[in-house]
């Protein structure tokens, strides 16, 4: 079966938590895909192959730049003796340009009942380094829009927060809309609670034109705009910390 590619055109905020606060807010693209699925594409958007706009397996499912794709996924839900989804979807943003930068993508897997029983949320700094948080259920069953899933921080993503604490996940993913919520909470009133949500919408050449004409710079406005605000946090008197060597694991379970 031929499907076709969901373009979020959504939102993201960032608000920081602690003595030294921060937020912001601003538009980002997103695409969900069937990773295993043959793809009835517009002309702009290439997969695995380059173009305008593009989603490559390797950026995704392992090392960056050395993904495996879907069946990554498949490896660590048999690793962690979870059940083989029927259907595995990723939410990432697109390259733009052949560039791309994720701060975090999503797996998304779904039962036969077209559930969502497991998510894998992928996470990316600004050093090239990678780990991501596997969250369900310990009996697998599905997950609601109001459930809350807790994965221990492990890995290090911004110099201005400690690893120590944990993350809160809030997904709320339906046919026609994206809500992804994360709250991280550290020692004290420290944290950051990041949101993802927009509506989903068919891809087309005219949408993908559209957000190129609003964000010509795709990833690399995203890089710029976390340098941005890391600068205003040195300037509001944030401590910068060190970076520590990545956790072994590439994936951990929550």
């Amino acid at each position: 079966m031929i499907e076709t590619v969901d373009h979020i055109q959504g939102q993201t905020y960032h608000g920081r938590k602690g003595a030294v606060t921060n937020a912001f807010r601003y538009s980002i693209d997103y695409v969900m895909l069937n990773a295993e699925a043959d793809l009835a594409t517009p002309r702009l958007f290439k997969r695995n192959g380059r173009g305008l706009c593009a989603l490559f397996d390797s950026d995704h499912g392992g090392a960056p730049g050395d993904g495996k794709g879907a069946a990554w996924v498949r490896d660590v839900l048999s690793q962690y003796q979870l059940p083989s989804p029927a259907r595995i979807m990723l939410l990432a943003q697109p390259r733009f340009w052949n560039h791309v930068f994720n701060p975090v993508s999503f797996w998304v897997c779904y039962n036969d009942h077209d559930e969502i029983t497991t998510v894998i949320a992928e996470v990316t700094n600004t050093f090239g380094e990678r780990h991501s948080y596997l969250v369900h259920h310990p009996d697998n069953r599905p997950i609601q829009p109001t459930d809350r899933l807790k994965a221990s921080k492990i890995f290090f993503v911004s110099p201005f927060q400690k690893i120590e604490g944990g993350y809160e996940f809030r997904f709320d993913i339906s046919d026609d809309r994206i809500g992804i919520w994360i709250d991280y909470s550290g020692e004290g009133k420290d944290g950051l609670i990041a949101t993802l949500t927009g509506k989903r919408r068919g891809l087309t050449n005219r949408s993908i034109l559209s957000s190129v004409l609003r964000r010509p710079l795709g990833s690399r406005r995203v890089l710029a705009l976390i340098h941005w605000q890391a600068l205003k946090l040195w300037w509001k008197g944030a401590k910068y910390r060190v970076r520590p060597t990545p956790p072994a694991g590439e994936v951990s379970r929550g």
